[in-house]
C-alpha cells in the first residue's frame, strides 16, 4: 500500500460541488406546472433497436408556458416517441402534427404539488447526506495524513475547519436551491 499524501482539498471541494449538481439536474426534471424542456429529459425512445434519450431523435422546444414540442428527425420515430412519452407516467397527452408532437402541459392539483414538493424535499436530503459523505472521506483523509506525518497537527485542524466551512457553503446552497424549488412547485 502507498503511503499517504497530502489530501487536496479541492479535490473534495468538487465532488460536494457535483453533489448540488445533480440535485439540480433532479429538481429539473420535476414538474412545476410551467412547461420545461427538462422534463422530458428522462423520457427514453425505442429506436434503432435500443433506448436513446427523446433529445438524440428530435428537439425539445418550450413555444409557450403551458406546452412542450418536440420535432422528431425522423419520421419513421414519431410513433415511438408518442409512446415513450405516454408510457413515461408524466402525465402528458401528446398530439401528433406531422413530424413534431405538442404537449400541452396540464395544470398540477393541489395534492399532486404537496407530493412534488416532498419529493424535492428527498432529492436535497440525498445530496446533504452525499455531502456530508465527502466530508466524513476529507476528514479520514486527513487523519490518515497526520497519522503518517504527512501533515502536522495544525495542518490537519485548519485544514479540517477549511473543509467544514465548504460542506457548510454547500449544505446551504442545496438548503436554498429547496427553498426555491418548493416555492416554485407551490405557485399556482
Amino acid at each position: 500500500m502507498a503511503p499517504p499524501e497530502k489530501p487536496i482539498l479541492a479535490n473534495y471541494r468538487d465532488r460536494m460541488d457535483k453533489s448540488f449538481l445533480a440535485l439540480k439536474e433532479e429538481f429539473a426534471s420535476l414538474r412545476t406546472g410551467r412547461a420545461s424542456a427538462g422534463l422530458l429529459d428522462q423520457v427514453m425512445v425505442q429506436a434503432y433497436g435500443s433506448n436513446v434519450p427523446i433529445s438524440q431523435v428530435g428537439a425539445v422546444s418550450v413555444p409557450e408556458p403551458r406546452s412542450i414540442t418536440v420535432s422528431v428527425w425522423d419520421k419513421a420515430l414519431v410513433v415511438s416517441v408518442e409512446k415513450a412519452i405516454r408510457a413515461a407516467g408524466l402525465g402528458f397527452n401528446p398530439v401528433v402534427d406531422g413530424t413534431s408532437l405538442r404537449i400541452p402541459v396540464p395544470p398540477l392539483t393541489e395534492d399532486r404539488r404537496r407530493d412534488l414538493a416532498k419529493l424535492a424535499g428527498k432529492y436535497a436530503e440525498q445530496q446533504r447526506i452525499a455531502i456530508r459523505n465527502v466530508r466524513r472521506d476529507a476528514m479520514d483523509d486527513l487523519k490518515k495524513a497526520e497519522k503518517a506525518s504527512v501533515i502536522t497537527e495544525d495542518d490537519l485542524k485548519k485544514m479540517g475547519e477549511e473543509v467544514q466551512t465548504f460542506t457548510d457553503q454547500t449544505i446551504k446552497r442545496v438548503d436554498e436551491a429547496l427553498r426555491t424549488k418548493e416555492q416554485e412547485i407551490m405557485q399556482v
